[in-house]
């Protein structure tokens, strides 16, 4: 069973920073696209960042500048560096992982998997 799990939430103070991670497991062929969402309470999930097997990035408007997105390969992990953070960064982040795995019976399938969420709180 492919998962992710993610680490690196917590507390911080407003202009502070914060890493996150997420590691995927499992029977994993290959790991395309990479990215960090962020939903608050009765809103619909949005797109932080998002990185290409390649390296290539995407930002939302509201993080470019503070917001780092970076991943390794070799350990099929994306991190996410966050700058500068603010109050309204205050929200759970999901990673999600687009990934080429073993289904059963020797097939291999893609999986679009997400994280369980991770939660962010900026405030003094």
């Amino acid at each position: 069973q492919v998962q992710l799990v993610e680490s690196g939430g917590g507390l911080v103070q407003p202009g502070g920073s914060l890493r996150l991670s997420c590691a995927a497991s499992g029977s994993i062929y290959s790991i395309n696209a990479m990215g960090w969402y962020r939903q608050a309470p009765g809103k619909q999930r949005e797109l932080v960042a998002q990185i290409t097997k390649g390296g290539i990035t995407n930002y939302a408007d509201s993080v470019k500048g503070r917001f780092t997105i970076s991943r390794d390969n070799a350990k099929n992990t994306v991190y996410l560096q966050m700058n500068s953070l603010k109050p309204e960064d205050t929200v759970a982040y999901y990673c999600r992982a687009e990934i080429v795995a073993e289904i059963g019976g020797g097939r291999y399938g893609y999986l679009e998997v997400w994280g369980q969420g991770t939660l962010v709180t900026v405030s003094s």
